[in-house]
């Protein structure tokens, strides 16, 4: 039953239903809220072992000898980076840890490109202009970023095997001004894309005429898997290290989504050159980070087999949430012509694209009855949807019953809007 080809009359009747239904959902007076990929409390209740695992314990040393209460070890404890060198693919002394923030270790890093520079070349904030590859859909918390330093961010499209390799290539080639690219490799936020092996080999193997240009590959979803199937990520430090490329990148990882958002450890791996440019930076910034944090987390998870243990409780309640915005998608507009989704092995979204010109009044209609998105266009550059369609659904937070209502109202309101657009077409 393909929406554009109804009847005009069959068209009204279906945007009447749709009015009804969506006038029944606003005098329920909902409160839901969709708009981040928050992990629910069933979750967060996985890693509780986490705060009880410093509560006996009489000594405080780590495998070096180094009293974890104290100041030093300014990259973090050993046994904490072999678990992320496990989860990143990056050898373990080319890992630097932070507090619970990736972001802000991805923030820190643009900011030292902007006042100091990488790699000897003059500082960002002296070249004339500078600008970041921002493949789209994407994360929006990078676009915030890139913008907060006054970068133009130039959108890359995302196809089924990540971004536009061939666009990238020419651009970096071409254009010395292009200091990054944006990347979340494995279920990219909010596509569920994995990058193909084919796009990593070329990623590894990028010519940027900048010197100082650095790939920043956010794997945050590197463990974060929901099916019997998982995508498979190539390794890029690998590849990398066969092209002499190692410097173009800054690799990031957290426990975020596995432990405690509020209170987990971030990660960052890089080649040995770059580290030593982000020594100086990091050790001029803080004698150390929490590392008793990092100890409980080591006490707690003991190796990257606990982090596996972890994430399948993980998956245990986030597949069912998952399953339920598919199935809701399929069984209430399928047919329709209207909408197309992405069904993910992983990560923490379902990417929603309705018809052009449609993702705002969507997105608005549902806030206004209750349930809250994620703004259409934040997942653009400058919040710029040039076609209005991209929705990204973030399935994790709210109770199974609330997303089966929530899902049911975002059909409603996709088939209310769609329906209206066409009318108007007609008329």
């Amino acid at each position: 039953m393909k929406l554009a080809l109804q009847t005009n009359e069959e068209l009204t009747k279906i945007h009447q239903e749709a009015v009804k239904q969506y006038e029944d959902f606003k005098s329920l007076g909902l409160q839901l809220n969709m708009a981040r990929g928050k992990p629910c409390a069933e979750q967060l209740d996985l890693a509780l072992g986490v705060l009880e695992a410093l509560r006996a314990r009489s000594e405080f040393a780590n495998s070096n000898g180094d009293d974890c209460r104290n100041y030093g070890v300014w990259n973090g404890l050993p046994e904490m980076r072999e678990i992320f060198s496990k989860m990143m693919e990056v050898p373990a002394d080319l890992i630097i840890l932070g507090n619970n923030s990736s972001l802000q270790m991805m923030f820190d890093c643009i900011s030292q490109g902007f006042t100091h520079g990488f790699g000897g070349c003059q500082p960002w904030c002296k070249q004339e202009k500078v600008k970041f590859l921002c493949p789209s859909p994407g994360y929006d918390r990078h676009f915030g970023v890139t913008e907060y330093f006054g970068f133009e961010m130039i959108p890359i499209p995302m196809l089924k095997t990540g971004p536009d390799m061939d666009l990238i290539e020419r651009l970096v080639a071409e254009d010395d001004t292009i200091k990054g690219c944006w990347c979340v490799p494995k279920y990219s936020n909010p596509t569920g894309i994995t990058y193909s092996d084919e796009t990593v080999r070329r990623f590894a193997a990028l010519k940027p005429a900048a010197k100082d240009f650095r790939i920043m590959w956010d794997n945050a979803y590197c463990v974060h898997d929901l099916t019997d199937t998982p995508d498979t990520l190539l390794n890029l430090y690998d590849e990398c290290l066969k092209y002499g490329t190692e410097d173009h990148v800054l690799f990031f990882a957290s426990t975020s989504k596995i432990s405690f958002p509020g209170a987990g450890v971030a990660a960052l791996g890089a080649s040995k050159s770059n580290i030593e440019d982000l020594k100086r930076r990091i050790t001029t910034q803080t004698i150390g980070p929490d590392k008793l944090n990092q100890l409980r987390h080591i006490l707690f998870l003991h190796d990257i087999n606990g982090v596996y243990s972890l994430m399948q409780g993980h998956r245990e309640i986030l597949e069912p949430k998952f399953h339920i915005v598919e199935d809701s998608l399929e069984h209430e507009l399928g047919e329709l012509g209207i909408a197309k989704w992405s069904e993910p092995n992983g990560g923490y979204f379902v990417n929603l694209d309705v018809m052009n010109g449609c993702a705002k009044r969507v997105v608005s209609l549902c806030k206004e009855a209750g349930v809250i998105l994620t703004d259409a266009g934040a997942t653009f550059p400058y919040g710029a949807d040039p076609n209005d369609s991209n929705i990204r659904i973030a399935p994790s937070f709210p109770p199974q019953e609330e997303l089966r209502q929530a899902m049911h109202l975002l059909c409603i309101c996709v088939r209310l809007a769609a329906s209206e657009k066409l009318l108007s077409e007609r008329y």
